[in-house]
């Protein structure tokens, strides 16, 4: 497991998306995704890597609509893969389906990117070594530069590392959300939630704790003053935020009811949702 989600650090844990299909949906995160089923109950479906962790959770139910455009809400959620070698054989498995992709070198990863089939944003990505990571003071050097597709699969052939499905060390690396205010986003993740900036780019912000590049990444790129999705909308229900243990966990309750936030707990998880109107859970 990454040093960056485990105790001591806070990290993002699974992320529960509302679906339109439920069938079709399971069908690429298994298929394509590599995802395995961990639990179906009804319409709600448990993704997992290892066979014991949730990773995606996604529900059908009655009344959805499609995601509409420019709103806050999922920019992307991140699958973090434990090589090089294992992004090269996603790389190779994505492009054997015909599936479209992005990429991007960020200095401190190497990722790619691709869109579900209801419009979900995905990145998978694996690390650098945190050793060349570059700090200037409190923040990482990252950047959107070209990435070596070819050097990734090489590496990947060079090893004999065939596509088997998604690794089962494979993490929740982050995630990256649409915001309607950007600092009030930042509020409430770092006085509140005890996320730091570590890295800015032009209209976001990317925050972590223990000196990762990124656990939360915020944008205003679907416009300043963006409206939520909403509850009866396709794409984001929730997302959790894993504390390294109780004590921590109920401190960044305190916080956000001091910053006028309304935090509810319920069967030891603590639901609020931040000012863009995204949902989340202390777990």
């Amino acid at each position: 497991m990454s040093q960056f989600h485990k105790q001591p650090a806070t990290h993002v844990g699974a992320v529960e998306l509302n679906v339109l299909d439920l069938a079709e949906m399971t069908g690429f995160y298994t298929e394509v995704i590599g995802l395995r089923i961990l639990e179906e109950q009804g319409q709600r479906v448990e993704l997992t890597a290892d066979g014991r962790t949730p990773l995606l959770v996604l529900n059908e139910r009655e009344g959805l609509h499609p995601k509409l455009p420019r709103r806050a809400g999922l920019y992307h959620f991140a699958l973090l893969l434990p090589s090089r070698e294992d992004l090269g054989a996603a790389i190779r498995h994505l492009s054997v389906h015909g599936i479209g992709l992005g990429a991007a070198d960020h200095l401190v990863s190497e990722a790619i990117y691709l869109n579900d089939p209801e419009g979900n944003g995905i990145e998978i990505y694996r690390d650098l070594p945190p050793e060349g990571w570059i700090w200037e003071g409190p923040e990482v050097r990252m950047a959107t530069d070209p990435l070596d597709a070819q050097a990734i699969l090489a590496a990947a052939d060079a090893q004999g590392v065939k596509w088997a499905g998604i690794p089962e060390q494979t993490l929740m690396g982050h995630i990256h959300l649409h915001v309607s205010d950007l600092e009030a986003a930042r509020q409430f993740y770092g006085e509140g939630l005890g996320f730091e900036v570590v890295s800015r780019y032009p209209q976001a912000l990317f925050m972590s704790t223990a000196g990762y590049h990124h656990h939360i990444g915020l944008n205003t790129w679907n416009g300043a003053g963006a409206p939520p999705q909403g509850s009866d909308s396709a794409g984001l229900a929730e997302f959790s935020v894993v504390y390294p243990d109780e004590t921590s966990k109920q401190e960044a309750a305190g916080r956000l009811r001091a910053l006028g936030f309304e935090p509810a707990e319920r069967e030891g998880r603590i639901s609020v949702t931040d000012p863009s109107g995204n949902r989340l859970s202390l777990v």
